[in-house]
Order: C-alpha cells, then structure tokens, then sequence
C-alpha cells in the first residue's frame, strides 16, 4: 500500500512539473510548432492543438481541415514554406497582451509561384485547463484576399497547337475553321431527308435521335450532330439543301494539301486508351486530342504547347471584382517548318495519278528532302473528326492499300541501282568503261556450275561490244551481271555499304534501312550477278535511293537527308564515294538513257533530264511472269534543283519503267508538254 503510494505521489509531481513547464512555453516557441505542421500539410493538428476558441467557432473543422486539404489538391499546392520574423531577443511576454509575429508565406500552384507576407497573432487562453498561446486564424491565412465566404476558382486557357509548314511557309497542318453541322428540331421534319442526312454523315438514326432527345433540346435551338472539313465544299453544299439542316463556324485542325501530303502529315484525334496511359503524368486527359500518325505525332511534344491557368477569388459581396492569386499565360506550341516543297509535292502526288507506289526528291546541293509522297492517299481529315468503322474497313481493304505508307518501306530498286555499280566498278578500277564486251543472246551464264539459273535481258539486245554507256542506255543485265563478278562479291559489298546500305538511314522520320541481303552478305554468283542489277535479296528505300544519285552531281558525296528547315543544310553523309571524272562519265550516260534509251518519255523538249529507269520482278517460284514495280530516277541535267525518284507498282501490263518515266515527266514538264 505504501508502495502505491510513493508511486501516485511521484505521478503527481511529474504532472504538476509538467505543467509548470508548459506555461513556460512561449509564443514564438507556439508559433514555431504550429508553423512546422502548416508545411506538412497537417491541417488536422493545427485545428485540434494550436487555434483559439473564437477560430474554431468561426469556422469550425470543415471550414479549416476540409477546407484547406481540398485546396492542396486541387490547386496543386506544394513546397509550402512559411517562415517568420524573430522578435528581438529581450523581448518579455505578457500573457494578457497578444503576441504578433510577421509571416512570409510561398508555395508552389498549378498556376505559378504564390508569396505573401501576413501578421499572425497568437493569444494566451486556457482550454480544458491547460493555460496556452494559441492562433488566431482567419482565411485570409490561406491567400491574403480570400473572405470567409468568397470562394476560390481555377479557370484553364488553352493553348494554340503548333503549325506545320512547308519551306516556304505554306500550310501543312495549320488551326483554322470548319463547321458544326447541326439541326433545328422545328423544322427538320422530313423523314427521307432525315435518311439522306444518315448518308451523308455516315452516322445513325439512333445516335440522331439521341442527340435531339436531349432534356435541354427546344424546337428552335441548334442540336450538334457532325463536324465537317470547310473544305469538303460538295458534301456542304448537299447538306445545306436539307431543310432543318444548319452549320455554324468550329475551331478544327486542317490540313490543306489532303491526300498528297497524307501520311506525311498525319493527323490528330481523341487520345486512345494506350497513349493516356504513357503520358498520364503529362496533364493529358481522355477528352485531349494527340498527334495520331505521321509528323503530328512525332512532333507532339513540340506542337502541343501547355495550357494557361488561373486561380482567383471569387468574391461574394456583389459588385466586388475577382483577385488574381497566381497565373500562368497558357503557351502556345511550336511552329515547325520543313524542308519539304508543298507544291512540288502536291504536283507529283498528281502526276502519279492514283497509281500505287511512292516517291522522294532532294536537292542534290544540301540534302533537303523536297518530297516524300505515298500514293494513293486518304483524308486526314476523316480520321481527325472520327472516322466510321465502315470507311475504315472500306480505306483498310482497298487493293491499292492507302493506308499504308510506302516511302517509309523499301523495295527491290531494280536498274536503278547500275549506276551505283557502275560507280563501285569505277572506283575499284576493274570497270572500264570505254571496254567493250561481247554479247549474245537474251540470257548468259557464267559456266554449268549455276545449273538453271541465267541472267536474262529485259530488254532488246544493244548491239555489239558494248560499253558502260550502251550497258545504261539499253540497261543491259548481262553486263553488269559480269561486271559485279568480275569486281567480285567483296569489293561489290564493300562498295554498296560505302553508299549506306545496310545502316539506318540519318532522318528524322523512321525509314526501313536498305539493305544488300537479307544476311548482309552474297553467298553466291548467281545472287551477286541479281544484286549488281538491283534484284535478288536487295531492298533500297525511296529516299536512299534518289539521296545516292547525288554523288554524280556532287563529285562524290552524299549529304544527309533532312526534314526540318532548322537543321543544318549539306550535312556529309559520305563522302568519295566517285571521282569527279567518274562521275561526268556516268552522267553523260544517264542524259543518254533519255535520249537515246527506254526512258524516252520524258525526253522532253524543253527540260533535258537525266535518269535511269528501272523493273523489279515480283513472282513466287512458281510463276513464270511476276508483278512488276516500275522506278525511274531523274534530275534536270542542265539544272539540277532536285532529284526526282519514283515507284509505281504493278507496271507489267502499261509499259513497264517507260509508264513511271512518263509519270516523271509531268512533274518536270510545262503544262501540256508530253503529256
């Protein structure tokens, strides 16, 4: 018992201490702790512990607590630092006077920066016995203007998206105008052209009804059903016929060369599910529309820009003008120029009339890509707006597969590719091109060792001995075939990957590299005799193929491909790749292939191109006749701006590589010349 006692009595003692020690708490030592919980966010203790009666009766938990943690989230407030000002150091304390500290308050807002300087006053009472300084808090402790009854907004700016242009300033994919097609309940009552209008819009009777069901439709007000392009004027022009039927002007991304510039350009739309969970943590929303394909999406982060925010304080007494806490001006993206000729493009994508290939031009004196065409194209403009499962499978299943972009794939470049061999033959120094060989018959092989196989003529037999420029002008297999072996398959191997071949291609836009065999290398005659001719495992990119031709306008070099008007122009890709007296050589042969060989339809009278044509056969083992891809590769030998390289598919039935040399010539030509 007395044990318990001497326990009870030292309880005792340490309580009264602690007591007596509490009342020797100070203001400034108060005012430090309850600082140290408002920059931890602990909004709960410093309501439970720290303010005074009157605060708490004003506001109570919910107008302080939930108040301010909904604050913290909403306006993404963090790096909360509150500090104060230190009173002088004799300074005594009178428990009947308040103690004032000044303040300085900064944070870190979805809107900017915010820092204000207050005066918190701390006042001496007693709460359940225990004597303390406590705070007295009003709400203005959270932004200096705020009222007990005024309320804090957030509004957003947009941002502008940023702009693609061509070279010369021309739009590619640009923020303009187009319409809201909607309805006038009162007077859309005809139920066939209701019908009509389903046709037009590709959309439903269901989703029509939906939208003029809606609990706020009237009969004279404008329900929304569509967006369409401005310039799609045939489709505007029927639909303004429909009585009931009316557009208004809409913000809307446009892109002004269509098809030409397809996939190029891409196209924006609705975030999908996959990209919203990559950049979740990028503010992007599922509302947000994203770069889908093409330029708009590689450029995203560039073009998207950042949207403006502003906090402010609502305030409730009428009258009164809202306060500005913190703003950020919303960020417009970039504008992106390329290098690429609008027109130029525009004008090829024509010339190919439709036909399934692709095409590439540079300037031979800085690398710029002018052009870069997959034919045929699609609308980006359908997919923007939201394209129907219908049309989709109608683009997906069409032979000519527009959806798929061809400048991006690589082919077999057929004779395009001798003058390249031409040159490594050259450069190596077992082609002579003043050397005539003997030739006879369509097809030639080495000895019996190649069993069946035999390099074959496509062309009619150029007469006898034939040197470098009749083997370019009548495009002879049997030449170059004889040419590479005698080069043999490692300096021909060298030579082609001294000219890129099987590395990535230095651009910005992903292309599929060249490439000489599928291994990269050639384990035989026969496919070393295919591959000098541009056939066998070979694949050459669009692009690649018309940058090599610049070597025979630059005396050997090779710059760079590139996309964007910023980066630096004749950047050296390779370099010594053909003398210049090699070079002259095989130029005077490709003016020759125009003039006197196959490629004589774009022999044209006031333009004197250059080039070389060529077939790539197509077939399964089983065939005796393949689909045929048609190229031709040309420049003004006179002036030499660009270099021109195109692919048509499917050519065996119109003419072959003299149909994609006519294609050619259209872009070249006058209006109305050949053509």
């Amino acid at each position: 018992m007395k044990k318990g006692w001497a326990v009870f009595a030292a309880f005792f003692l340490i309580v009264i201490f602690l007591s007596g020690c509490r009342d020797k708490v100070t203001p400034e030592e108060r005012l430090a702790e309850y600082l140290g919980h408002w920059n931890n966010g602990e909004f709960a203790d410093m309501y439970s512990n720290y303010l005074n009666e009157e605060t708490k009766d004003i506001y109570g938990k919910k107008g302080f607590v939930e108040r301010q943690e909904k604050l913290q989230k909403d306006l993404g407030i963090e790096n909360v630092e509150v500090t104060y000002t230190k009173p002088a150091k004799d300074i005594e304390w009178d428990s009947e006077k308040p103690a004032n500290f000044p303040i300085q308050v900064k944070m870190e807002t979805v809107a900017g920066p915010v820092e204000f300087e207050k005066t918190m006053t701390l006042v001496h009472e007693t709460h359940d016995e225990i004597e303390d300084w406590f705070v007295d808090w009003d709400s203005s402790f959270i932004f200096p203007e705020l009222g007990e009854k005024d309320t804090i907004r957030i509004s957003t700016t947009t941002f502008a998206r940023g702009e693609i242009l061509d070279r010369n300033g021309l739009p590619i994919a640009v923020n303009g105008t187009g319409y809201e097609i909607g309805i006038v309940p009162g007077k859309f009552t005809d139920d066939e052209k209701k019908a009509e209008l389903i046709e037009l819009l590709g959309t439903t009777a269901k989703y029509i009804d939906s939208q003029l069901n809606q609990s706020w439709v009237k009969p004279d007000y404008f329900v929304p059903i569509a967006k369409v392009s401005n310039n799609d004027i045939p489709l505007l022009e029927k639909l303004a016929e429909i009585p009931g039927v009316t557009r208004k002007e809409t913000p809307m991304r446009e892109y002004p060369y269509g098809e030409a510039l397809s996939h190029l350009s891409g196209f924006i739309g609705v975030i999908t599910a996959e990209q919203l969970e990559k950049r979740k943590d990028e503010g992007y929303t599922e509302s947000d529309l994203i770069g889908r394909q093409g330029l708009e999406r590689l450029l995203e982060d560039r073009l998207r820009g950042e949207n403006g925010i502003l906090i402010y304080i609502d305030k409730a007494e009428e009258g009164a003008e809202a306060v500005t806490v913190a703003e950020r001006p919303a960020v417009d993206g970039e504008t992106v120029s390329l290098t690429i000729d609008a027109q130029l493009q525009k004008q090829t994508y024509q010339a190919m009339r439709g036909e399934a290939g692709t095409s590439a031009a540079v300037n031979p004196k800085t690398g710029e890509t002018l052009t870069l065409v997959s034919s045929p194209g699609f609308n980006p403009t359908e997919f923007m707006l939201g394209i129907s499962g219908e049309r989709y499978k109608a683009l997906e299943t069409n032979p000519l597969k527009p959806l798929f972009n061809r400048f991006t794939a690589a082919y077999a470049p057929g004779s395009t590719l001798k003058p390249i061999t031409a040159a490594i033959g050259l450069e190596a120094g077992t082609l002579n091109p003043t050397e005539g060989l003997t030739i006879n018959g369509k097809t030639w092989q080495k000895d019996a060792s190649w069993g069946d196989y035999k390099v074959t003529r496509v062309h009619a037999e150029a007469p006898n001995p034939i040197d470098l420029n009749k083997a370019l002008v009548y495009s002879d297999n049997i030449y170059f075939a004889q040419q590479a072996l005698d080069m043999g398959s490692k300096t021909f191997v060298e030579g082609l990957k001294r000219f890129g071949f099987d590395e990535e291609i230095p651009f910005t836009y992903g292309m599929k590299p060249s490439q000489i065999s599928n291994e990269g290398t050639i384990g035989s005659q026969g496919q070393l005799a295919d591959t000098s001719f541009g056939q066998g495992q070979m694949l050459t990119n669009i692009l690649h193929l018309a940058s090599m031709y610049e070597v025979f306008l630059t005396e050997g070099l090779m710059y760079k491909p590139t996309l964007f008007l910023e980066e630096e122009d004749a950047q050296v890709w390779k370099e010594g790749l053909v003398s210049a007296k090699n070079a002259s050589i095989i130029r005077t042969s490709l003016r020759n292939v125009v003039v006197d060989g196959f490629a004589q339809a774009a022999n044209l009278p006031s333009v004197p191109l250059a080039g070389k044509t060529g077939t790539a056969e197509l077939k399964a083992a089983s065939e005796d006749n393949g689909r045929e891809n048609g190229f031709f590769v040309t420049y003004n030998s006179e002036n030499p701006d660009f270099i021109l390289a195109m692919m048509i598919e499917g050519v065996e039935d119109n003419g072959g590589s003299a149909y994609v040399a006519e294609l050619v010539s259209r872009v070249f030509a006058p209006t109305g010349e050949n053509q």
